[in-house]
């Protein structure tokens, strides 16, 4: 058996020191943080582990985790059958692919503090289009003191934002199929959903879980466009894991913001680990 040659590692490896430190330093400083109270950075004392105890027996964690993982698995329903479906309508000629493509990722290129500006620009009710035109079917203009509105707008505002994203991964995917495949379908008088599920749908897994992994790990820490829509309102209903972190941060409860952090970070860490072992029983299923 030959031996691997490992040399490529020489070319990433001052990215990965330097992403290393970017990211290792600010952690170490977060998790040494939440071990104290601090009344200001100067003037802290220990506390071991009480920020991590009263966090997690604390209905308040609780209830912005359930609101957390609504959030992504509504986000998840919606955005990966939705991504997939309109991978599959793009059209395969040349030079409307990139056009389509070009089209389609545009909410990519818009910038994350700009797209609750521009959504509720568009929900006003005196200058926006939406804000004109969904009255007409029983829209409210104080839509802020709905549940059911204000999630409604996040999850839109979200949709339309990060669909992009899983059209593109999506598309990819279906381009490395090869012609034949197909042509052998059409012989054997096989159907769309047939096409799908046999030909196109296992090219998508390796990319779907991919998909799964950014989008989760996006939404469930969801603040800069969750925020400016309603504060977390009303009532606390759009109150997420990120938002309520911010409010203690904006608080100066700097030890159990610390705190929330390192717990919010294994959370996201748990996740991304259940991914990679998913990817890898598939990988080694296909290698089989």
């Amino acid at each position: 058996m030959k031996n691997r040659d490992n040399t490529g590692w020489i070319f990433v490896l001052p990215a990965t020191l330097v992403l290393g430190l970017i990211g290792l330093i600010p952690l170490i400083t977060v998790i040494n943080y939440s071990f104290f109270e601090i009344f200001i950075l100067d003037t802290r004392f220990w506390v071991g582990t009480d920020w991590y105890t009263e966090i997690i027996g604390s209905g308040r964690f609780w209830a912005s985790f359930g609101r957390s993982t609504l959030f992504s698995v509504l986000i998840l329903a919606i955005q990966i059958p939705l991504g997939i479906a309109i991978a599959l309508c793009i059209p395969r000629e040349k030079f409307w692919v990139g056009i389509t493509l070009a089209f389609i990722a545009l909410p990519l290129l818009v910038p994350w503090n700009m797209i609750p500006s521009l959504w509720l620009s568009l929900l006003n009710p005196d200058t926006g289009i939406l804000g004109r035109l969904f009255p007409q079917f029983g829209w409210p203009a104080d839509w802020k003191l709905s549940v059911v509105h204000t999630w409604a707008v996040i999850i839109a505002m979200d949709v339309w934002h990060w669909t992009s994203l899983v059209v593109i991964l999506c598309y990819s995917a279906l381009t490395t199929i090869p012609a034949a495949h197909y042509q052998a379908a059409a012989i054997d008088s096989a159907g769309p959903w047939q096409v799908f599920r046999f030909i196109q749908l296992p090219k998508l897994y390796n990319v779907l879980l991919m998909a799964i992994l950014l989008r989760f790990m996006d939404s469930f820490m969801i603040y800069t466009e969750a925020f400016p829509i309603n504060a977390g309102g009303p009532n606390g209903a759009t109150m997420f894991l990120a938002v309520d972190l911010g409010e203690e941060i904006k608080a100066f409860n700097y030890g159990p913001s610390a705190a929330r952090s390192v717990i919010y970070f294994l959370i996201v860490l748990t996740v991304a680990w259940t991914f990679s072992k998913a990817q890898g029983r598939l990988d080694r299923a296909e290698a089989a």
